[in-house]
């Protein structure tokens, strides 16, 4: 099943197997995607569906390295070359709408502090910054007053997504970002009407979900979860209870899929037992995408039970640029890329692997 087409809302995918978003940071330090990246994405167009890299939505949401942003006419255009390459293979791109949130450094923002919902101190290794490598500092908590700026920021963006041409949006509420830091509890100790309850924790969600679809419709906006990732020192006592009612209220929606990380291949909290697809299926009724470590075998037997639609993959498609290819026709798959080169800012490492070439 997983090589089988998959009708999403309007858009109809060849396949079920989807290039996960994966931070490769070759945008230069003018974040304007470029022809090497459009490259690297029409190589990886034989999936049923491509999502970009996370892509920050303002020059406050920066976090990391040369990675690419979609807040500006320029970004608009630049980022066309990458959709019309994909396009070129017949298949649909979604662009990933991203804010770092705490998980970022003065060193981006002119020395200002990171924002976050809270000032409590993103603890773990250091970031990469433009000035080397740097520990983490106590961000700045937004003020209530700032909030409804992000928010437009978010529909800014996806009026400049629409206008590069992407089929839809997925918004990156996960992995210790800006959004998921407003749902979980262990970085969200708010007294205002964003903090508290799990209704005001998800509040910032769902207005920025409101906002894209004044742009796009609801079957072309999709968001990401995490809610069994440590990543970004994340991981609430109470993740069992908030995912489940934000997967239910996202389900009033009618949103493209929910993205679910419900591998543990990026770490585990360990504060209870995993999350599953299969608990997501009981709140949410819409395609539900698993991703985070899964292999071929994964993704098909999670297909076969029902409790997935699509699955996506990250690393594998690092150095498998025909990653569908290689597993309808159970090919090997290439030795997995060395880290060093995941962000190496040059071509290295990034479009130069090649396609499996039979004896």
């Amino acid at each position: 099943m997983l090589f089988e087409p998959f009708q999403l809302g309007d858009l109809t995918l060849k396949n079920r197997v989807v290039l996960a978003p994966m931070t490769r940071a070759r945008a230069g330090e003018e974040r304007l995607p470029n022809a090497l990246m459009a490259e690297y994405y029409a190589q990886r167009a034989s999936a049923g569906l491509i999502i970009t890299e996370a892509t920050v939505v303002s020059e406050q949401g920066i976090g990391w390295p040369n990675t690419p942003g979609i807040y500006t006419g320029e970004q608009s255009v630049a980022w066309r070359q990458v959709v019309d390459a994909v396009h070129a293979q017949g298949t649909p791109v979604f662009i990933q709408l991203w804010h770092c949130g705490r998980a970022s450094h003065s060193s981006f923002h002119d020395g200002e502090l990171p924002v976050a919902p809270s000032a409590i101190k993103l603890e773990g290794d250091m970031i990469h910054t433009p000035s080397g490598k740097e520990n983490y500092e106590t961000p700045r908590a937004l003020e209530t007053d700032e909030l409804p700026g992000i928010v437009e920021n978010y529909r800014q963006a996806a009026e400049y997504a629409l206008s590069a041409g992407f089929d839809g949006i997925e918004i990156h509420s996960a992995n210790g970002y800006l959004l998921d830091e407003f749902l979980q509890s262990k970085t969200n100790h708010r007294e205002d009407r964003y903090g508290g309850s799990l209704e005001n924790r998800l509040r910032l969600l769902k207005e920025v979900i409101e906002a894209v679809l004044t742009v796009y419709p609801a079957n072309r906006v999709a968001v990401r979860f995490s809610p069994n990732g440590v990543f970004n020192d994340m991981g609430s006592p109470d993740y069992r209870e908030t995912f489940l009612y934000a997967a239910g209220q996202l389900n009033t929606y009618g949103l493209a899929y929910l993205h679910v990380m419900d591998g543990l291949a990026f770490g585990f909290h360990g504060l209870g037992t995993p999350m599953t697809l299969a608990e997501f299926r009981t709140v949410y009724n819409g395609p539900l995408m698993g991703n985070c470590g899964h292999t071929q075998e994964s993704a098909e037997a999670l297909i076969q039970a029902g409790d997935a639609d699509l699955i996506a993959f990250g690393r594998p498609y690092i150095s498998n640029p025909d990653l569908v290819e290689r597993f309808a026709n159970s090919w090997p798959l290439s030795e997995p890329a060395d880290m060093k080169v995941w962000y190496s800012f040059g071509p290295e490492g990034f479009a130069d692997f090649p396609a499996y070439q039979a004896a």
